[in-house]
Order: structure tokens, then C-alpha cells, then sequence
């Protein structure tokens, strides 16, 4: 066999076009497979990095009456199955995140990411620590409440003290803040005076732990501060939600039995309290590797099959090569025949070559995979998980292996069993003719399914692209250009007058700079996270809580909606009288109003809403404003409601936005200035226009495009090369045939359209077999289209038009050719 190889590489070397063709065919279709590959392997495939990772749950909170899904717990759920759920589970710990503000080294005000888990959290998920010592269950022991005293609250006196606060950082953090000093274990960690006693610190996290949740759960990957929580049984506060609860299967139970179990306790808990009854509150239970994954899964496995079609078509382009390659060493073959080769001495000399070839374009395949992935973590959306598990490592490199030696098969078998046994008679009396093995039906074959496959591929880019341009046209809600949106944080005041005052004085001192048309502040803010459901229903809901359903709720300063371009449809919008805790004035969407009043004006009507009350309390509507997409541009969302920032004592508002004449970039300085000069302990965060904001969002859906488009370009061209191969041959093989035609009066002219003829002929029965399976594979984009169904007849009728273009112009130049073929030329060499 070395001998073949060897022979194999001399031959090669002799046809330099043919080589670096197929070669770069090949490097294209593995690289871009082995690129995919290596995020489908990253996100989907690869284990969670934690302990017995396939037996670890999400509980997911679902309000199915309100249609709210993975809703966090409270602390009484938690407690409640972890007290209650013991048949199918090992363990349940909970876990919350977020961010604070603590003085740094230089005593500025640094942004800490921290979470707050359960104390046997660690040990259920797997986290190791390297210095110091884990969370005791002790150190979670809740605080005792202080003792009620008649008529009032408890004296000071008789209040028990307060427990200390635990906590472990992380490795990265204890690095950067104490630089790895283990004699800070033990000490307080310094914090702001509102945090409270300064926590102890008690160990540090081994590098690398990660916590993996998608990113609409809002939970910080990397927390630097771990808090151990104390989490009581406080009935009375059921309604106020947290925790997001891990839970840990027994060995051998399935997600079934333990959804079972979960739901006696659903069910336990709705017969006991209202608010869970009314709300339909279910828990469900989902392996966490499948929550994590199930929102990017359609596009990762969209555009493996994209790549899959890709090295198809690259195979059946590299077989229609080497078939050609043989049928023009058809006579060699038939010689060595002749002389005593057997038919495996035949068929190992051609497949020593596609090996050759498919070796040699896999090597350079994992050298433009490499590339591409850098490519591919630069453009990759924030919503893909897992991007730091993306890469090349012996999984990746088996499977490119896999594709190489699978390419080899495909393209390197059919021509070889084609050479194995030649027709020596035939071939020898064809003299300088070619084309005796009878190859052509062949050619033509995998032509039609080269078609066919990048038609497919055409298809999907089609789909996507006409999703592209819908979400450039989506209604906002809102005019994003020349917005310049930042967050405040930090102290702004220790009382309700004192962040009154202070977000007055910001908001007149930005509005100074000059470019500033207006300002204002909410929170959240639309696109940039953090939007919960609160309750809300009418009259109807005081007797039967049942008819209370959920809206997005947003809490503004006033003016916001004016300066956001917010378009009011009815009333008016807010004032600053209506900014105090004493007014239960509302906006709302146009969405809630016509859920609410249908056929009829909300201006004035009354609803009942839950925002800073235990129980829901009255508010009147005085303006219905447009819908804003506050989380997605491919979703509507929730219906929306808003109330101001006085209302809940001016401590909500925190994302900040300015309306701008220009481009609001160039006055972030002023902006950033201007906050320096307030004198409080505020920092600005994630500053950055509205226009940026609406990019992001759409980062997914012009990720899936831009991969899909590329892919369907290489198949197109791919397709196009190898019609264009078949013609080209067959012009050559019927040189004396097309000599006869046009000696005994042909037309050139009807020698072309005889040419384009055969090429529109593939491609219609190659375009007829890809309707078909476009129709039914495109169905697996559905979810990832916007207001474009997967059949849309536009987007079949044109990719078809586009595809019959290629193949005029893939067969135009051998159609040239043949037209201007001398006739006596041509029978003089036949």
C-alpha cells in the first residue's frame, strides 16, 4: 500500500490544477464542518462541569394561569421541597445573583458580581475549595426574628444579634483584590456601610467554577463574592420570589417519578395558599444541561445540518473530479489491465489517491477550522452558552478525522469500483476518444444531487434572510437612534427625599450639556434585562384571584416615555405629581389596555395591580402608550405596565437615557463628568447608545444568517463548478459526435441550446428533488423565523429563479465552446 501512496503522490503532483482543486474543495467543506462541529460539541454535547452533571435538575417556577414561565422560588418553596421531596431526590440548593457595589483598593466604589447560595450548594454541585473551608451548615442558621412586644414592635433590648454573614470568593477575585494572601481567611471582607456587618470570608472557590444558566435567567456566570444564605421559613412572604433551585436525582431515577413527587408538593402548596392556587403555581422539573441549551439548540443543529449538506456537496463534487480524472486515464488503466493488474491492484491505486487528497484536505480543514472558530467566538451571539468550551480538542479533531476518512469513502469509492474493471476491447479501439467507461450517467447523478442539496441550503439562507430583514422592520416601541443609555449605581441617598432630590439634580445637570434634548430613567430599561412579571387584573379578579394575569412592569421617572419616542395613544403620560408614593396612577401598554377593555377606552378605568404590596391594591390608568419590545425582537412579550419611580420612593430608576441631536457617543465624556461632579458614591455601568442595544438583540438571528448564507454560497458555487464540469466533459467526449451534427448543417446555435439545454435539465430535476426535501426539512427553522413561515412560496419561487441563473451561466462557457467547435478540426482529431 506504501507503494500506492507513494505512486499516488507522483501522479498528483502531475496534475496541479486537479490537486489544489480538490484540496481546497475539501479544506473548505472540513473546515467549516469541523468549525460547527466544535460548537455543537462545546454547547450541546459536552458534559456540564460539575459533579455527576446528567443527574442534576432545574425546579422551574411555572404561574400557568398567568402564563409565566421559569419563575424563581421563594424561600418557603425551596424549603419546601427540600424538606418534602425525598423519595426520587438526593438534594435541592438554591442559589441567586447579582451585583453590589463595595469600596475597592483605592476606596472607589467597585462593581462586585455575588451570589448567594444555599450552604450545601458546593458540595452537591461539585465546587472544590483551595484554602480556607467550605459553607458549614450552621453558617445558614436563619436569623431569629426579634420577639413581638405588646402593642407595638420589640424593644431593641430583646432583639436577638445579628448572625454574621459568610462568605468565599472566588479564585480570580481573592487574587486580584488580596493577591492570593490566605491570611485574609477569617477577616471581614470590606463593604459599603448599607451592605451591614462586613462578612467574614471563610474560603476561596478552586478556579473555574461556573455557574451555566441561559442568559434570560439573568444569573452571573462567574460570581467573585459566594454568600452563604440564610434562608427562613417566612409564610407570609410566599409571594416575594428568588431563588433559582438546583436539585440533584438519587442514581437511577428519571426525570418522571421525580416530576411526580415534585407536584404532591405543587400541589400541597396550592391548597394551602391563594396566591399559588389562583396562579396555577406547577414546578417543573428539567435536566439542567437541557435548560441551559434548549433555547440555542434549533440554530446550533440548523447549521449542523447546513455544514453536513456542505460536505456532501463537497464530496460529490471531488467524485465527479476524480470520475472525470479516470475517464481520462481510462486507456492507461485498460493497458495495465492488459498487461496483468487485477482489478484490486486497479481500485487501490485510486483510492490511495482520494486518500491522499482527503488526508491532505483535512489537515488543512482543522487549520481553517481553527481560524474560523476564533471568527465564529468574535461574532457569536451573548446568548450562546458555553462560548469558553468552544475549541479544537481530541473530540473535535476525531470527528474532523472522521469527516476526512468518510469524504474519502464518498468521493474515492464510486470512481475506483468504476475503474476496477475497464472494457479493454472498447477502450483500445476508441483510439483518442474518451468516455468508454460509461461514467456519464453517473456524473450526471451527482450533479442532480449536488443541485438538489445546495438548492436546500439556498432555501435556509433564503428564510433567514427574509427574517433579517422583518426584524430590521419590527415596531420597537420606541426610537433607539440617538439615545445614550448608561446605569447608575451606587448610594444615591439614604432616604426617599434624598434620592429625589439627588436624581432631580443629575437629571437638570445632564440635561444642560448641550446636544441633550431630554432625559430620563426607568428600570429596566427595554433590551438591556432584568424584566419580572407582576400581578394585575380587573374587578373581576377581587372575588376570584384566578382572573389576575401578569404584565412586565416598568418603573419610570416622568417624561419618559417622551424622551424614549414612546408614542401615547390616549390620555396622558405621567407628571411629577404623580411621582409620590401616595399615587396609584398608572400607564399601560396597548396591549393590557385591550386585554383589559376591549372595544373600549382604559383612560380613567381602574385595575388592580401588585407592586410594593403584599396584597393587590387599585390604580388608576391615565395614558395607553405603544407596545415597547422590552426583551426580544423576535417576540411581542408581555403586556406592559408602568409606574413612577416615586411611587416606590424614588429607589428603583436606575438605568439612565439621554435624547441626543447627534451621535450620542461623543458626549459620553460630558456624561461621565458630570456624575464624577455629583459628589455621591455612583459610578456609571454599561454605558453605550440605544442603537448598540437593538444590534445585540439582533445578534442571533444575523449569526444563524451569516453561517447559513456562507455555507449556501459554497454550495451554490460548488454546484454550479461541478454542472459545469459534467458539460465541459461531455463537450469533450462528443467532440466528433457534435463535428457529425454540425458538418450535416447544425445550427451553432442549436449546438448551445442543445449544451444549456442538458445544463437547465440537471438543474430542474436537481431543483424538483430539493422542493421537495426543502419543505420538509426547512420546518426545523420554525422557531427561529420572524412573521416567515418555513414554506414561504416567495422564498421557494425566487432561491428556484436564482438557482436556474447558476446553472445558465454554469453552462454557458462549454455551450460557447461547443457552438464554436470547427467541424473539420473536430473529426480530423476524433
Amino acid at each position: 500500500m506504501l507503494t500506492d501512496f507513494s505512486y499516488a503522490f507522483r501522479t498528483l503532483r502531475k496534475s496541479p490544477v486537479f490537486t489544489i482543486t480538490v484540496i481546497v474543495t475539501i479544506a473548505l467543506a472540513i473546515g467549516a464542518s469541523t468549525a460547527i462541529f466544535s460548537v455543537t460539541n462545546g454547547v450541546l454535547l459536552r458534559k456540564l462541569p460539575y459533579k455527576d452533571p446528567e443527574r442534576l435538575v432545574l425546579v422551574r417556577g411555572d404561574l400557568q394561569k398567568r402564563n409565566v414561565k421559569d419563575f424563581p422560588l421563594s424561600n418557603v418553596d425551596f424549603l419546601d421541597l427540600r424538606n418534602g421531596a425525598k423519595n426520587n431526590f438526593e438534594d435541592f440548593a438554591a442559589l441567586n445573583t447579582g451585583r453590589f457595589t463595595i469600596p475597592g483598593l483605592d476606596g472607589t466604589p467597585e462593581r462586585v458580581r455575588i451570589a448567594a447560595v444555599s450552604t450545601n450548594f458546593f458540595r452537591m454541585m461539585g465546587g472544590s475549595i483551595i484554602a480556607g473551608r467550605d459553607f458549614q451548615d450552621t453558617d445558614g442558621t436563619p436569623q431569629q426574628p426579634p420577639p413581638a412586644a405588646p402593642g407595638g414592635n420589640a424593644p431593641a433590648a430583646n432583639a436577638p444579634p445579628q448572625l454574621p454573614t459568610f462568605v468565599i470568593l472566588s479564585n480570580d477575585y481573592f487574587q486580584q483584590r488580596f493577591g492570593g494572601d490566605r491570611s485574609v481567611i477569617g477577616k471581614p471582607l470590606p463593604v459599603a456601610a448599607a451592605f451591614g456587618p462586613p462578612p467574614i470570608i471563610v474560603g476561596v472557590l478552586a478556579p473555574g467554577f461556573e455557574l451555566l444558566f441561559p442568559p434570560k435567567a439573568n444569573i452571573e456566570q462567574f460570581p467573585s463574592v459566594w454568600i452563604a444564605a440564610r434562608i427562613p421559613y417566612d409564610v407570609e412572604n410566599r409571594s416575594n420570589v428568588q431563588w433559582r433551585v438546583i436539585a440533584r436525582l438519587k442514581p437511577g431515577v428519571s426525570t418522571a417519578p421525580a416530576q411526580a413527587e415534585a407536584e404532591t408538593i405543587a400541589q400541597k402548596i396550592r391548597d394551602e395558599n391563594t396566591i399559588s392556587k389562583t396562579a396555577g403555581q406547577f414546578f417543573q422539573i428539567v435536566p439542567m444541561k437541557q435548560h441551559l441549551v434548549d433555547e440555542v439548540r434549533p440554530a446550533i443543529l440548523a447549521l449542523m445540518g447546513a455544514v453536513i449538506f456542505l460536505l456532501l456537496i463537497a464530496c460529490a463534487n471531488v467524485a465527479n473530479l476524480m470520475l472525470v480524472r479516470a475517464s481520462s486515464r481510462e486507456r492507461e488503466l485498460a493497458v495495465r489491465a492488459a498487461l496483468g493488474a487485477g482489478w484490486w491492484q486497479l481500485v487501490r491505486q485510486t483510492l490511495a489517491e482520494a486518500i491522499v487528497l482527503a488526508a491532505v484536505g483535512t489537515a488543512a480543514g482543522v487549520g481553517l477550522a481553527y481560524l474560523g472558530i476564533r471568527q465564529l467566538l468574535a461574532i457569536a451571539p451573548e446568548n450562546l452558552p458555553r462560548l469558553n468550551a468552544i475549541g479544537i480538542d481530541t473530540q473535535v479533531l476525531a470527528f474532523s478525522v472522521l469527516a476526512g476518512l468518510l469524504s474519502a469513502v464518498l468521493f474515492g469509492v464510486v470512481p475506483a469500483l468504476r475503474t476496477a474493471k475497464p472494457n479493454l476491447m472498447n477502450i483500445l479501439r476508441a483510439a483518442g476518444r474518451t468516455g468508454a467507461l460509461g461514467a456519464a450517467g453517473l456524473r450526471n447523478a451527482v450533479v442532480v444531487v449536488e443541485v438538489a442539496l445546495a438548492f436546500v441550503l439556498l432555501i435556509g439562507s433564503g428564510l433567514m434572510f427574509r427574517t433579517f430583514v422583518n426584524i430590521q422592520r419590527v415596531n420597537l416601541g420606541f426610537e433607539p437612534r440617538g439615545l445614550l443609555t448608561f446605569q447608575l449605581l451606587g448610594n444615591a441617598g439614604n432616604t426617599p427625599q434624598e434620592r429625589a432630590n439627588f436624581k432631580r439634580q443629575l437629571r437638570e445637570q445632564l440635561d444642560a450639556i448641550p446636544g441633550v434634548n431630554s432625559v430620563t430613567a426607568s428600570f429596566p430599561l427595554p433590551l438591556a434585562g432584568g424584566f419580572s412579571p407582576v400581578r394585575w387584573g380587573g374587578a373581576e379578579a377581587q372575588n376570584d384571584p384566578s382572573k389576575f394575569q401578569a404584565a412586565d412592569l416598568q418603573i419610570v421617572l416622568p417624561g419618559y416615555f417622551e424622551a424614549m419616542g414612546t408614542r401615547l395613544l390616549a390620555g396622558r403620560t405621567f407628571t411629577e405629581e404623580d411621582s409620590t408614593p401616595d399615587r396609584n396612577t398608572l400607564i399601560v401598554d396597548q396591549a393590557l389596555a385591550a386585554k383589559a377593555f376591549p372595544n373600549e377606552s382604559a383612560v380613567g378605568k381602574r385595575i388592580l395591580f401588585r407592586v410594593r404590596t403584599q396584597e393587590a391594591q387599585w390604580g388608576e390608568i391615565v395614558g395607553v402608550v405603544a407596545h415597547q419590545r422590552n426583551t426580544s425582537l423576535v417576540e411581542p412579550g408581555r403586556e406592559q405596565l408602568y409606574v413612577t419611580d416615586g411611587y416606590i420612593n424614588h429607589q428603583a430608576a436606575s438605568w439612565w437615557a439621554l435624547r441626543t441631536d447627534g451621535d450620542p457617543v461623543a458626549l459620553a465624556g460630558q456624561v461621565r463628568e458630570v456624575v464624577r461632579n455629583m459628589g455621591k458614591e455612583t459610578f456609571i455601568n454599561e454605558m453605550q447608545p440605544m442603537d448598540t442595544r437593538v444590534v445585540q438583540a439582533q445578534a442571533q438571528t444575523r449569526f444563524s444568517l451569516l453561517l447559513i448564507g456562507v455555507f449556501s454560497t459554497i454550495a451554490a458555487l460548488l454546484a454550479g463548478v461541478g454542472l459545469y464540469g459534467v458539460l465541459a466533459t461531455l463537450v469533450r467526449q462528443r467532440t466528433a459526435e457534435i463535428g457529425v451534427r454540425m458538418a450535416l448543417g447544425a445550427a451553432p446555435s442549436r449546438i448551445f441550446r442543445l449544451m444549456v439545454g442538458k445544463g437547465l435539465y440537471l438543474s430542474g430535476i436537481g431543483i424538483g428533488i430539493g422542493l421537495l426535501a426543502a419543505f420538509a426539512l426547512t420546518r426545523v427553522l420554525a422557531s427561529m423565523l420572524v412573521e416567515v413561515k418555513p414554506t414561504d412560496p416567495v422564498t421557494f419561487v425566487s432561491v428556484a429563479a436564482l438557482f436556474l441563473v447558476i446553472a445558465f451561466l454554469a453552462s454557458w462557457l462549454p455551450a460557447v465552446r461547443a457552438a464554436g467547435l470547427d467541424p473539420t478540426t473536430a473529426l480530423r482529431n476524433e
